[in-house]
């Protein structure tokens, strides 16, 4: 994945925006902190539909039953 800085970002959309169509993905960054990812279209909507799939046949196969505090615990992990 590409990285470019917030004013770059800017000063080159259009170019970004043929490169995401190609199917490139980039994160935009401020002061080197990543801040946003321009990724072509539909792409993080079907990756994250099938990491889901997959999560639940993982923990299908376990036979294991979350709780809605397991469940809300674990993404607040996620957050950090």
């Amino acid at each position: 994945m590409r990285e470019i800085g917030a004013f770059e970002a800017k000063t080159h959309l259009s170019e970004l925006l043929a490169a995401a169509e190609a199917g490139e993905s980039v994160l935009i960054t401020r002061r080197g902190t990543p801040v946003a990812r321009l990724v072509p279209a539909g792409s993080d909507r079907s990756a994250v539909l099938d990491r889901l799939a997959a999560l639940r046949s993982r923990i299908a196969a376990r036979n294991v039953r979350l709780s809605a505090e397991d469940i809300l615990s674990a993404r607040d992990e996620g957050r950090r």
